[in-house]
């Protein structure tokens, strides 16, 4: 099979490119680390403009119309900065889960970039990020109202409304809160803004058919999860990328520290695994769009192994740097962190072997 990006995506992502190290250099993203907000306006216009936006927005809906693979090449790009701001909590997971919820009024605005979604799922435990929702949601009188905590919301205090997944009589619901009330909370990786937002009979209006939406959550969960996998093979590319840079200019002992073997094992093992990292997410992404019978075991496959290796490639490039990967002064961290806190969200890599083995030897 043939894992080539098309030219059309190749253009992409040398657009993609030019555009972001333009706009979000090294200081931007410093500089957004400590934003309040994380982003800035005219950062988010741009982009809106290049058309990211509605990338995965169907064209009736003012959007470009295409599918993961093509988002695929954006993520990786962003991954390298990281980029800092609301683009994968609304470009990508937000505008996912009104695609799958057939919640179309929704789309025009995300993909003009007028209004910014999120998904408030996560909640406390482990395991599944679907099966542990424990919020509720019930009718009062004419209006449904909402009780419970979801801890971590991504961007969830900027955006201007959120999805909130909600277990209901009939099984799992969705239901849109405007101007959520959420609290910002600091998270690991100070690029990535998060909020806590706590549910004390909130009134929300419902989304999407009427009945049991676990289906609809799992495909929007998978479908994210991918493309976090792809924004950690960009974060990789650029760690490793960092590592080799310094060990040849980095002298000890009269010579650059890439020329001992110790180093230049590290760098093996951290080209193997981005290799094998960019390979599966492709697959992943790929299955997805045209919905391959082997999707499920794809996206486990590469959230499994993906968040995995990309905490080992980044903490490597830490340990390449010595002393001074430890420092603000050095990108490292960065990377470390994206990856840490990545690997946790939809689905930990340790659920994730879990779930591939079950996908493998249930039918067995």
């Amino acid at each position: 099979m043939d894992f080539t990006f098309s030219d059309d995506q190749d253009a992409l992502r040398a657009g993609v490119r030019q555009l972001l190290e333009r706009e979000a250099p090294g200081s931007y993203v410093r500089a957004m680390a400590d934003d309040e907000r994380g982003f800035t306006d005219g950062v988010w216009r741009t982009i809106s403009d290049a058309g990211w936006l509605g990338l995965l927005v169907p064209e009736e809906h003012g959007g470009l119309g295409l599918g993961l693979v093509d988002m695929d090449v954006v993520m990786e790009e962003m991954g390298r900065l990281p980029f800092p701001g609301p683009y994968y909590s609304s470009a990508v997971l937000a505008t996912l889960a009104a695609r799958r919820l057939g919640a179309t009024d929704l789309l025009a605005p995300l993909a003009s970039g007028t209004l910014r979604g999120t998904v408030a799922l996560e909640e406390s435990g482990h395991g599944d990020p679907v099966d542990r929702v424990r919020t509720r949601a019930r009718r009062k009188g004419a209006t449904w109202i909402l009780n419970g905590v979801k801890p971590l919301v991504l961007d969830g205090y900027t955006a201007d409304w959120v999805i909130v997944v909600a277990r209901t009589e009939e099984g799992l619901g969705s239901f849109l809160l405007q101007s959520p009330d959420a609290l910002a909370v600091p998270t690991l990786d100070p690029t990535r803004k998060a909020a806590r937002l706590e549910l004390d009979d909130t009134p929300a209006e419902p989304v999407g058919a009427i009945g049991d939406h676990t289906a609809i959550w799992r495909r929007v969960v998978d479908d994210a999860a991918v493309m976090l996998v792809a924004e950690l093979v960009g974060a990789c590319d650029a760690a490793l990328e960092l590592a080799i840079e310094y060990a040849k200019v980095r002298v000890q002992f009269d010579r650059p520290i890439a020329s001992f073997q110790a180093i230049r094992h590290k760098a093996v093992d951290m080209l193997h695994r981005l290799e094998l990292s960019r390979v599966g997410t492709h697959y992943a992404a790929w299955t997805s769009d045209v919905d391959d019978p082997a999707r499920e075991s794809a996206v486990a496959m590469a959230k499994g192994f993906v968040g995995e290796a990309a905490v080992f490639i980044s903490g490597e490039d830490i340990q390449v740097h010595g002393g001074v990967g430890f420092t603000w002064d050095c990108d490292a961290h960065l990377y470390y962190k994206r990856a840490k806190q990545n690997d946790a969200m939809l689905g930990y890599q340790g659920f994730q072997r879990q779930r591939l083995a079950d996908l493998v030897l249930d039918p067995a």
